[in-house]
């Protein structure tokens, strides 16, 4: 499109409490002209009427990105960031029975059918946009589980964690991080055992897992600090905690990034 070129993201004031977190797991917050259009990843992003819009990386997004803007008069321009990189905890553990880390062959067509749940529940994109003004805690308590660790067994790589374990009692009330549209509500998932899903829409949307109750239903309206469920120990889990995470559709996002110390 012959786009002219800016180091640097519009000059226009952002008002939203939401932060860019220009690294790996984190998340862009922009404001552009009310009525421009946004390009990322050759895809329209949505834009606010205000012109706020948000984008994330995943864990291991190229430390060289850009974004294309298009203001009403036409006026083209490409954006270009980059990213810190990140270091991530590798734990390595030999000697572990091939059973208790590979699901037997009688589940992994239910273990592929929930994961096409999941993936379709982040797929909605609703105009919610209290989340511009940041996430709160769902609840507060020892971090036991970060955002990217992984584990190696017996010389195998894992699938990375892409969440924040919490450890709290079953039974603790977990609470709303922000406004949203609950997408999928299910009590016994394979890996995950009670799963929730909320949009906070624009493409952001945070999963809640190994509940032991779930106090909302699909399609339920949702504010910030409404009590929507309860830590459990449910799934393949080996104590009580919640395992919270945040998407930017596809891509899994870090949550203390967005959120911030706990408070």
């Amino acid at each position: 499109m012959g786009l002219g070129i800016s180091l640097f993201a519009s000059s226009l004031p952002v008002h939203a409490s939401l932060k860019s977190a220009l690294t790996q797991g984190g998340v862009y917050s922009g404001q552009v002209e009310p009525g421009s259009k946004v390009f990322y990843l050759g895809q329209e992003v949505s834009v606010t009427e205000e012109g706020r819009f948000v984008f994330g990386f995943g864990r291991d997004a190229p430390l060289n990105q850009s974004y294309q803007t298009v203001s009403p008069s036409g006026e083209q321009k490409t954006v270009r960031l980059e990213l810190v990189p990140r270091q991530y905890k590798v734990q390595k553990i030999n000697g572990i029975a091939k059973k208790y880390i590979q699901p037997a062959k009688a589940v992994l067509e239910r273990i592929r059918l929930e994961n096409i749940q999941v993936r379709a529940a982040r797929e909605h994109e609703t105009e919610e946009d209290d989340f511009f003004q940041g996430f709160t805690w769902p609840l507060t308590g020892p971090v036991t589980g970060v955002y990217g660790s992984q584990r190696v067994f017996n010389g195998e790589r894992r699938r990375p964690h892409f969440g924040v374990d919490i450890a709290a009692p079953t039974g603790t009330l977990i609470k709303a991080p922000a406004d949203g549209v609950v997408t999928l509500s299910e009590r016994n998932l394979y890996f995950s055992g009670g799963t929730l899903i909320i949009d906070h829409g624009y493409g952001m949307s945070s999963s809640f897992l190994h509940l032991s109750d779930i106090l909302v239903k699909v399609g339920q309206v949702i504010k910030r600090g409404d009590a929507i469920a309860k830590v459990g120990a449910t799934g393949r889990v080996t104590g009580a905690h919640l395992d919270w995470r945040i998407n930017w559709f596809d891509k899994r996002l870090d949550p203390q990034l967005l959120a911030g110390a706990q408070k």
